[in-house]
């Protein structure tokens, strides 16, 4: 089915060569301010007038990481983006380009690959990079992998090592909204596709407009997760000293910088650092019979940043303090939380070998 076109809903991978399922995606792609040489040829060519780029990658399985009864195939491309985007923007780096290699079975609809890439371009064309390229590959299970490229602009990478006693603790972007978005998709019917079906769905979840409203908007967070890409280089000029992507939940994630930084970090009440959240969360959650704090303090995939800041330096925006850095005590390095939290705290977060 040679001539099958890009609007066709009723063709699949297998009725295409390679090379015409690439000349249907290839023009959806956006090419990079930073690409010298987009796809087409063996390998792109991308500047680094840094001299140094910084480099990611991420992969997105099929049933581990995204159900396609839960969303769109552009979702799972502007999910796979943002994800890897924020962990370059964690290092202090602008990001510049993206290869993307995709596994597909050979039932895959054609539509499906396409809207895949519309869904990466929404995220990298309003950012200036670039989908430079890839591989496609047959196989049993859909899986995106995605390898992200940054540039430092002259300035020193952020790392998780550098938080020091006195500093500052600090967050930037959503916190908790993925795992409740997570959790109004579990509460509904499997296989309704889009966010608001899904919120329409999950009836423990919803009762009324209102609440349609918040749990769609929620999933819409799960789905399509929005990093704080401006805080990551902001940070960095401000003066941070350590940084990363809260991909796995705040507690795993803050612990993650705790023992690589050889400090304790200690996290204010998040009635006080977090009010608006745990409010916003607070409905929802209760009608799903939770606390908002486990969404805040274990849910990942939000894709904020997690900082740290010497105590004489204001914060840039849109972090905000959570906590303040302290020596490693006897049980340290570790992350500790106020007393009132500490029973939220019981599961660290996401672990791909040990979900539970």
């Amino acid at each position: 089915m040679t001539s099958t076109g890009p609007d066709d809903a009723a063709a699949v991978v297998a009725d295409l060569t390679e090379g015409e399922l690439i000349a249907r995606f290839v023009p959806l792609l956006p090419r990079g301010r930073a690409t010298l040489v987009p796809t087409g040829d063996d390998a792109a060519v991308i500047a680094a007038p840094d001299g140094r780029f910084v480099v990611s990658t991420d992969v997105l399985v099929e049933g581990h990481h995204f159900r396609s009864g839960w969303g769109t195939a552009r979702d799972v491309g502007a999910r796979a983006a943002a994800q890897n985007l924020a962990d370059v923007v964690a290092m202090g780096a602008v990001p510049t380009s993206m290869v993307v290699g995709l596994v597909m079975p050979p039932t895959t609809p054609v539509p499906w690959v396409l809207d895949l890439a519309r869904g990466l371009a929404d995220v990298c064309s309003p950012l200036g990079v670039g989908v430079d390229g890839g591989d496609l590959s047959a196989g049993e299970q859909l899986v995106v992998a995605v390898t992200v490229h940054g540039d430092l602009e002259g300035r020193a990478p952020v790392l998780r090592s550098g938080a020091r006693v006195g500093d500052v603790v600090a967050h930037a972007g959503a916190v908790g909204r993925s795992a409740a978005g997570h959790a109004v998709l579990v509460a509904g019917e499997q296989g309704t596709r889009g966010p608001g079906a899904a919120a329409r769905a999950g009836e423990a979840a919803a009762t009324g407009p209102d609440d349609d409203a918040a749990a769609a908007a929620v999933v819409g967070s799960f789905l399509r997760p929005t990093p704080p890409y401006d805080a990551g280089p902001a940070a960095a000029a401000a003066g941070a000293t350590a940084m990363m992507d809260v991909s796995d939940g705040l507690l795993r994630d803050a612990g993650r910088m705790a023992r690589a930084s050889g400090v304790d970090l200690v996290l204010d009440p998040l009635t006080d650092c977090l009010p608006d959240t745990l409010d916003a969360l607070g409905p929802l959650a209760r009608r799903l019979g939770v606390d908002p704090a486990v969404w805040v303090l274990t849910g990942g995939e939000d894709h904020g940043l997690l900082a740290t800041f010497p105590p004489d330096r204001p914060l840039p925006r849109p972090f905000r303090r959570i906590g303040a850095v302290v020596a490693a005590g006897a049980g340290g390095p570790r992350v500790t939380t106020s007393p009132q939290d500490a029973e939220h705290g019981t599961a660290l977060g996401w672990d791909h070998f040990r979900p539970a």
